[in-house]
């Protein structure tokens, strides 16, 4: 940032020796590291401050953007159906009517006898309850 190099640094620190002296020189330290970090947070926080407006500013300006581009494409391809901008008739879904509850029962009684599991001893290549792993050797053919 200031770009002190060492001989610079050097002489900043002998003359800090020889006017506040080496009594007094631990506490000044710590001021100094007070000032500094107090710098540092303010500058960070006013940093921040302005990286929010900035992106405010580029948020705004994208939606000004957007919604010129959206003018354009509605001006572009109108929706049909009325001046106000709705929806065609023939993309609106038609109202669904609530179900009996009689034939949500019977529906799903179809539904968990269609996903019914087979029996495991089916797809074992053993026979056994438990299913092979495949890795297994294939199940010999049955006879005909």
């Amino acid at each position: 940032m200031f770009d002190i190099g060492a001989a610079e640094l050097l002489v900043i620190v002998v003359v800090a020796i020889i006017v506040i002296g080496p009594k007094d020189m631990p506490r000044a330290m710590r001021t100094a590291g007070r000032w500094i970090g107090k710098i540092r947070r303010m500058s960070s926080h006013f940093r921040a401050g302005v990286d929010e407006m900035v992106r405010q500013a580029e948020i705004q300006d994208m939606e000004e953007k957007w919604a010129a581009r959206n003018k354009e494409i509605m001006a572009k391809y109108p929706t049909g159906n009325d001046a106000a901008g709705g929806a065609p008739d023939n993309l609106v879904p038609p109202q669904m009517e609530p179900l009996d509850p009689a034939d949500a029962d019977t529906a799903a009684e179809a539904a968990i006898k269609r996903a019914a599991p087979v029996k495991a001893a089916e797809h074992s290549p053993s026979g056994t309850d438990q299913p092979g792993l495949p890795l297994d050797p294939p199940p010999p053919p049955k006879d005909a």
